[in-house]
Formats: C-alpha cells, sequence, structure tokens
C-alpha cells in the first residue's frame, strides 16, 4: 500500500466581510475574496473545518509543493 502525502491547501474567504479563525496553530483573518495557505495539518483543525461546513470559507486547491515550501521558509516551519 502507497502512503499518500497530505499536502496544505489554500481556502478562500467566499463573504462579504472578514473571517477570523483562532485554530490551534495560529488565528488568521481572511479578507472577503482572499485567499490563503494553510498547512496539511491546519486542514484537520476542528475549527477550521466548522467554517467550512458553514461555508465562510471554502477550498480553492491543494497547495503547490514549491507553495508549501515557501510557506514553511516564511512561518520558520522545518519539515
Amino acid at each position: 500500500m502507497v502512503t499518500r502525502k497530505r499536502r496544505g491547501m489554500i481556502i478562500k474567504n467566499t463573504h462579504l466581510s472578514s473571517v477570523e479563525i483562532k485554530m490551534k496553530s495560529r488565528k488568521i483573518v481572511v479578507d472577503p475574496g482572499e485567499e490563503m495557505l494553510l498547512t496539511a495539518d491546519e486542514v484537520r483543525d476542528p475549527v477550521l473545518r466548522e467554517h467550512l461546513q458553514v461555508r465562510s470559507v471554502s477550498i480553492v486547491r491543494p497547495a503547490t509543493e514549491e507553495e508549501e515550501q515557501e510557506f514553511r521558509k516564511k512561518q520558520g516551519i522545518r519539515g
């Protein structure tokens, strides 16, 4: 069996006002129409999942390897 590597996701605020999401790892504010990258671990956060359920944000697409590497570099995350 081949194990798939989990990837982060790009989310987008689909509302007319800003959305604040307080995850375990960090708090983010996503402005109307703004897209933001989340790590694979953040995608599993229950608070984010709740926002996805009520559709205050939606997943746009999986993050590319390059986007994830750049994000990790900016955030000082190893691995």
